[in-house]
């Protein structure tokens, strides 16, 4: 016999009722909301125990068994405010930890749940589950690549780990890889200017590696094992250790190992570069008796990389007879941070970092030492009620050295290391124009001055306007700078294939930019909390460097853009935050890249830049059945066409076509600690085609033979816009505490 159940619910802080609230019957999959009152209506067998779960977001959740019996039942419960759950902390966008709603500068976060919906090996493959965010593929042979925000090139995105810029210059192009999910909390990408804060090489847009802190006594043993049919297998493990009351040390482990040479489309060329790859990461976070900051964090990272033609190994490295790009890895970081004794909250942090790579590229070798070090001083204060200001200091040494013509004095016929000294004054005021803290204006300003380029300003400007908790627009304009060296940041300037050519002296990159963006919440009946996120861009460059491979096919050739360059578009992201069982999340991006080059008549014209696709979009789509305790996760990006560097009369097409690459994943749990997942990445299997030119003649020994190449083909691997592996299953466990 069925009986009529009424559950109302109210907030905790007596405010009234709370409409749209999670009603689930578990054991049923069962889901209802509450109307306009707080009210929600459904039936269940009379005389029996039955679950029930009341959700609703920025709430604590109440889950219970309540008792039915022969009439009609009436249930009422308060739901009261999760501070944790309802103002997620962010701490990118200003150096100083704040809400993510009352932030002046819009910041998206990605924690542990998003990685966790596919087998995902690093960092790199990690971000591209952000809406205008993308990993580049840069690499037909040794799949190197790059972080794109918003279309930029990885140069112009800082990633940070723990505020400090650790992965820069050198490690742009091979440090991405190796650090260990299970030690990240969170990860924090703020779109836009951030040159005011953070200096060079954030023109485009912050990536800021949140680890986890080893006082929080909820971290226990995480392990992540997963292997693929292509013979890959991942691991991470993070664990805490207590040295002492006051000590507490937290350590994290990847390894990845891949060492299967695979051709599925048959050019004689690895499908995808085999690897071996191991990173350590340590924190120590200290407890003191003032309970103030004082961490020291540690990673090593060694790696061994190769992709070329399938049958090379060692012996050939440097030769002439199997073509293959071999690269070897060694790196070391040190990350600390201390807060003073102060009544002021004054912080010193320390960085530094020595990064070494040992590499053939076919013939060529590239050998490359870099040793970079940081150090910054700041104060947080309070400047009356409405001022929140933030003024700092820091230095950055880097010392680099290689076997290029870009650290080797052809007068005096001596190798002449680069040295760059850079030092920096910021100062930030974010000002609460009223009480309630509707209209916010944060203004900033930093100077650096650096040995080779002088003065460079910095300055900057947000507002932000939220009437409510449903509106919040923000604005942002600044201006960046990006201090240039071509063979840190530019895999195809190391590769055989082509010589590099500077046609100039090389000056730093200025721009120029300006951001908006609006989100709206509605709370739903059916989709709970649904978001919409609006934002546009425009990026003006002066100085601007692209390389030129159109010129001659045989070169690449590197000079300050006389015209200018811009970049502008906009993304639109839609997002269900507490649906039950289905939560789903899709973005799209527009952008339009391009710069003015002089033709050969002495004019203007507008080009687009390479590997710059004009739309890019992302899903996720998620399915739980909670009494089964399992869960289906359907995700990918989508990719529109982008110019690519064709030869002369080229056979293959300027642009890429539209592709998308799909993951499947299942989840199943098991008890309170234990996951066993089962995927499918690339599910649709898509493969460029036609990736490498002439791999059969890596070497360009029968280039000039007019009769089995009469339009002058050469070998290049650069026509690179997506992976080449192919559909592939994976198997893993999970252990997480």
């Amino acid at each position: 016999m069925a009986q009529s159940v009424s559950v109302r619910v109210y907030a905790g802080d007596d405010s009234g009722p709370l409409p749209y609230t999670d009603v689930i019957l578990p054991e049923f999959n069962k889901l209802y909301h509450t109307d306009e009152n707080g009210v929600a209506l459904f039936t269940a067998d009379a005389n029996r125990k039955l679950r029930i779960k009341i959700s609703h977001l920025g709430y604590n959740t109440i889950d219970t068994l309540i008792q039915t019996g022969i009439s009609e039942i009436n249930l009422n419960f308060k739901l009261h405010l999760n501070k944790k759950l309802l103002d997620e902390v962010v701490v990118t966008g200003t150096m100083r930890e704040v809400t993510k709603d009352k932030s002046a500068l819009s910041v998206d976060i990605i924690t542990p749940r998003i990685f966790r919906k596919t087998g995902t090996p690093n960092l790199f493959d990690a971000t591209a589950m952000v809406n205008g965010v993308r990993p580049q593929n840069t690499c037909n042979v040794c799949n190197t690549g790059e972080i794109q925000i918003n279309s930029l090139g990885g140069p112009y995105t800082l990633v940070m780990i723990d505020g400090m810029p650790i992965v820069s210059g050198l490690s742009s192009v091979y440090g991405l890889m190796g650090i260990p999910l299970g030690m990240i909390q969170r990860l924090e990408i703020t779109k836009g200017p951030a040159a005011s804060l953070y200096g060079s090489e954030a023109m485009g847009g912050v990536i800021n590696v949140i680890t986890k802190d080893a006082c929080d006594e909820e971290h226990g043993l995480y392990l992540d094992y997963y292997g693929t049919t292509w013979s890959e297998h991942n691991l991470d493990m993070s664990t805490k250790f207590t040295l002492s009351d006051k000590i507490h040390w937290l350590t994290g482990l990847n390894v990845f190992w891949y060492n299967n040479p695979v051709d599925n489309n048959g050019d004689g060329f690895t499908d995808a570069a085999l690897m071996k790859r191991f990173s350590l990461f340590n924190k120590l976070d200290i407890q003191r008796r003032s309970r103030k900051d004082f961490s020291l964090a540690f990673r090593g990272v060694l790696e061994d990389r190769w992709g070329g033609q399938t049958g090379w190994n060692r012996s050939f490295r440097g030769g002439d007879s199997l073509y293959a790009e071999s690269i070897q890895t060694r790196r070391l970081e040190f990350i600390s941070k201390y807060q003073w004794n102060t009544p002021t909250r004054i912080f010193t942090q320390l960085s530094y970092n020595i990064h070494h790579q040992d590499s053939y590229y076919g013939l060529f070798p590239y050998n490359a030492l870099q040793h970079t070090g940081f150090i910054q001083n700041y104060a947080d204060f309070h400047f009356g009620s409405k001022h929140d200001v933030l003024a700092g200091i820091n230095y950055k040494y880097s010392w680099f050295d290689d076997d290029t013509p870009a650290t080797f004095n052809f007068p005096e016929g001596l190798n002449q290391p680069q040295v760059l000294h850079t030092t920096g004054i910021f100062f930030q005021d974010e000002y609460r124009i009223d009480e309630d803290e509707k209209h916010t204006l944060l203004t900033g300003i930093r100077v650096d001055y650096n040995n080779l380029y002088n003065w460079i300003p910095s300055p900057r400007l947000a507002y932000k306007w939220s009437p409510d908790w449903r509106h919040i627009l923000r604005i942002n304009v600044g201006t960046g700078f990006r201090i240039v060296n071509v063979f840190t940041e530019d895999h195809l300037a190391l590769s055989g294939a082509r010589e590099v050519v500077f046609k100039e002296e090389i000056n730093p990159e200025k721009s120029v930019n300006a951001t908006i963006n609006y989100q709206y919440k509605l709370n739903t009946r059916h989709w709970g909390i649904f978001s919409i996120e609006a934002s546009a861009f425009y990026y003006h460059f002066s100085n601007r460097i692209i390389p030129d491979y159109d010129s001659d096919p045989n070169l690449i050739l590197y000079q300050n853009l006389e015209g200018i360059a811009y970049n502008r578009g906009g993304s639109l992201t839609f997002q269900s935050d507490n649906a039950y069982p289905l939560r789903f999340t899709a973005g799209i991006t527009y952008t339009d890249v391009q710069y003015e080059e002089e033709d050969e008549s002495g004019k203007f014209e507008f080009k687009r830049q390479l590997f710059a696709p004009r739309w890019s979009g992302i899903y996720q789509l998620s399915y739980e059945w909670e009494r089964q305790k399992l869960k289906i996760d359907f995700t990918g990006n989508v990719t529109g066409p982008m110019r690519l560097p064709v030869q002369p009369m080229d056979f293959r097409p300027e642009f890429s076509p539209w592709f998308t690459v799909a993951n499947l994943q299942i989840t199943q749990s098991i008890g309170k600690s234990w996951e066993i997942y089962l995927g499918c990445k690339n599910l649709f299997n898509f493969l460029p085609q036609n990736p490498i030119m002439r791999p059969f003649d890596p070497f360009d020994k029968l280039v000039d033979d007019p009769v089995t190449n009469p339009n002058g083909y050469s070998f290049d691997p650069s026509y690179a816009y997506a992976s080449m592996q192919g559909r592939r299953f994976y198997l893993g466990f999970r252990r997480n505490i």
